[in-house]
């Protein structure tokens, strides 16, 4: 109560970190009585909390004790499995070795132990108050979708793929896909293009337990926003496939490079598509369309190879990733 009556006096700091293959990416909003006074962006060439971030942050953090700083979660040992029941949970994971948390009572998204206590460390001099998992990001990105009809849902980012399919909200299955370590197993030259057959088949973590340096002591709430609605600073997505395609057809040509990261990304996909045809855990039904999250700006010919490879209907909205975590904070820092 106390805290909410000096609230009046000071302005609220929201800075979101999202950490990419090379780079750091920071993006801060500055509010006073709800209206935004300014916004600032900024890039670091590095993946590492290096005192040129720390500076940079402790100058935003000074002028008000109410400031919140919110991570996208990337440990490699995270995922989603479609239950709550702890019961049913250790069909999917080995439960003794993760946090995890459920989502409107239906599943639960996970992350192991030792990864939450890397970040704990990594973070240590400046402090974490909302760690949220890219399962989540994507659940709420695209909660009329998900709500309405059967899709697989995907977030792509530049060296991770969190793949979801969902029925009317119920999850059924989940995975979290890391290009780097695929690379190396194989599996995105596993099928040719010709052999491919489509019918083959953080809210955040709860992290009560662990105790963070910065005023930590509010991650034990950190996810628990089951109402939000990504900003209205999104464009708003469209299923008109013709007005997509004609966006996707202006873009430039892609490099060989993004070819090959498109053509990757397109057999994770293919191969997450049959591991949930054929995998007895998971009630299979048929799935005609993909909505991608696209965070990077993927090529068009990711969707080419998903429609005519997979024959599956393609939607993909442009998603900002640092500002969609500050509309999850200031739901969160609300609620507090």
């Amino acid at each position: 109560m106390i805290n909410k009556f000096f609230e009046i006096f000071y302005p609220k700091i929201f800075i979101n970190i999202v950490v990419e293959t090379m780079h750091t990416q920071i993006y801060i909003e500055v509010l006073s009585k709800n209206k935004l006074i300014r916004n600032i962006h900024k890039s670091f060439d590095t993946t590492a909390i290096d005192s040129r971030i720390e500076n940079f942050l402790y100058e935003h953090t000074k002028e008000s004790p109410f400031y919140y700083i919110s991570l996208l979660d990337k440990s490699s040992q995270q995922g989603a499995i479609p239950t709550c029941l702890t019961n049913k949970m250790q069909e999917y994971c080995d439960i003794t070795s993760i946090q995890y948390k459920c989502y409107n009572n239906s599943w639960a998204f996970y992350t192991s132990e030792y990864d939450l206590e890397a970040i704990k460390h990594e973070y240590r001099n400046i402090g974490l108050d909302f760690i949220f998992s890219p399962f989540v990001v994507l659940a709420k990105f695209f909660k009329d979708k998900i709500e309405a009809t059967r899709a697989m849902f995907i977030l792509v980012e530049e060296s991770y793929i969190s793949f979801t399919i969902f029925d009317h909200s119920k999850l059924l299955y989940a995975s979290y896909l890391d290009m780097d370590y695929d690379k190396e197993d194989n599996l995105a030259i596993e099928h040719p293009l010709e052999d491919v057959n489509p019918l083959q088949g953080l809210d955040g973590i709860n992290i009560e337990d662990i105790e963070l340096d910065g005023g930590i002591e509010r991650l034990d709430d950190f996810s628990a926003i089951e109402d939000l609605d990504i900003s209205s600073e999104i464009d708003e997505f469209s299923d008109d496939k013709e007005e997509i395609s004609t966006v996707l057809a202006e873009t430039k040509a892609p490099s060989m490079e993004n070819f090959g990261e498109d053509y990757q990304r397109f057999s994770l996909i293919q191969h997450s598509l049959n591991k949930f045809y054929n995998d007895p855990k998971y009630k299979s039904e048929f799935i005609e369309n993909i909505y991608i999250a696209d965070a990077i700006g993927v090529s068009p010919d990711l969707k080419s190879y998903l429609e005519e490879e997979m024959f599956l209907n393609v939607y993909i909205r442009k998603i900002d990733l640092p500002m969609a975590l500050c509309d999850m904070a200031k739901v969160e820092a609300d609620e507090l």
